[in-house]
């Protein structure tokens, strides 16, 4: 049987993993608020 707490102990995040999260969290991406603000802004023209 698998013991799961001795299992825990032993994980490590892949760097892959780490890599990836940076990647996202640090890019700006466009969001609602922002398409919103610019339809805003062409219909203001």
């Amino acid at each position: 049987m698998i013991d799961f707490e001795e299992e825990l102990k032993k994980f490590e995040p892949s760097m892959e993993v780490e890599d990836a999260e940076d990647a996202i969290y640090n890019r700006d991406l466009t969001d609602m608020m922002d398409i919103l603000q610019e339809m805003l802004k062409e219909s203001r023209r």
